[in-house]
Formats: structure tokens, sequence, C-alpha cells
């Protein structure tokens, strides 16, 4: 199994993933909406404000991971949200995404990212250093409707402080569906 960051003209390909898991786990409306935020993702935010890691084996993409920058207008740290990320279906509980996912965060430490952020399932992110915290602590561009997934780590050395200000994420995530 091969890590790596970018696209590299293989847009399609990671949509279908992405279209494909979420379909299997959550129904077609879901992997719909889903391949869907992916494909904007790729070709409506500008290349500063994303980041893509896949994980390969033989020559397919198996796993993908996007953070896209999110901004607060009184904080000038550099803050990238996870979301989405996808495991094929058949590779899945075998430690791609976990793998995937500290490739990434290794790779955004090495680019100067100071916090990384998610909103999911708190037991499973925790395995890579994601904590829970509140929206008063870090804010979210939209009310949460499940705020105890919202998760964050510091990629420094510094200990985490509360950003400040209102968030505001790329075009592709704003949309309260995704929050």
């Amino acid at each position: 199994m091969e890590f790596s960051q970018g696209v590299r003209g293989r847009d399609q390909e990671l949509v279908e993933l992405f279209t494909a898991t979420f379909t299997a786990s959550e129904g077609a409306s879901e992997g719909t909406l889903i391949g869907d935020l992916v494909r904007n993702q790729l070709s409506r935010t500008p290349a500063s404000d994303l980041y893509v890691f896949t994980a390969e084996s033989d020559g397919a993409v198996i796993g993908g991971a996007v953070f896209s920058r999110l901004t607060y207008d009184q904080d000038d740290r550099n803050v990238f949200v996870l979301g989405p990320v996808a495991v094929a279906t058949e590779w899945q509980s075998q430690g791609v995404g976990r793998q995937l996912l500290v490739y990434a965060l290794q790779a955004l430490r090495e680019a100067g990212i100071d916090i990384a952020v998610t909103y999911g399932d708190p037991n499973y992110y925790s395995r890579v250093g994601f904590a829970p915290v509140t929206e008063a602590f870090i804010p979210a561009p939209f009310k949460l409707q499940y705020p105890e997934g919202w998760l964050a780590q510091s990629l420094t050395e510094t200990e985490m402080t509360p950003l400040k200000g209102t968030a505001h994420c790329v075009e592709a995530f704003n949309d309260p569906a995704f929050w």
C-alpha cells in the first residue's frame, strides 16, 4: 500500500470512491451528497485551501482524505478541517484509514498547519490524535447537528488555545447539510 498527496488527474476515481463508500454505508442519497461534495472540493477550491491524500494498492485508489481550510476572522492560525474521508468497503477494518490519516496529519505538520479539526465519530478519530472540543473553543461554520462529534488537535508543539472570531469554510462545504 502506498500513500500520496494530491489527486494527480484522478479526480473522477476519487469521487467514485467516496460515492461508493458512502452509498454502501449510508445509502444512495448520502453517497451522492458526499460524492458531489468531493467533486466540488476538487474543482472549486483553490489549491492553497485544499490538501488531498490517497491510499493506493496495485494502482487503484482505495482510500482518500480531504482537508480544506477554515478561516477565522480574528485569528491568523492555519486551520484545516478533515472531511470527508473514505476507505473502499473491501479494505475497511484493515487499518488503511488510520494509516492514511497518520500520513496526512504528518504532512500537514510539515506544511506548517497549526490545527486540524474534524466532525465525526470520536471513537474512530481519537485513534489518530483528535479530541472533543466545544463550539465555544473552536467555532464551527454552522451550528453542529451532533456537537459531540466536533474534534480537533494541535499540529504544533504549542498547546491549542481557543480560536477567535467567526469561522468560514471553503465554498464546497458552505452548506448546513454538512454540519
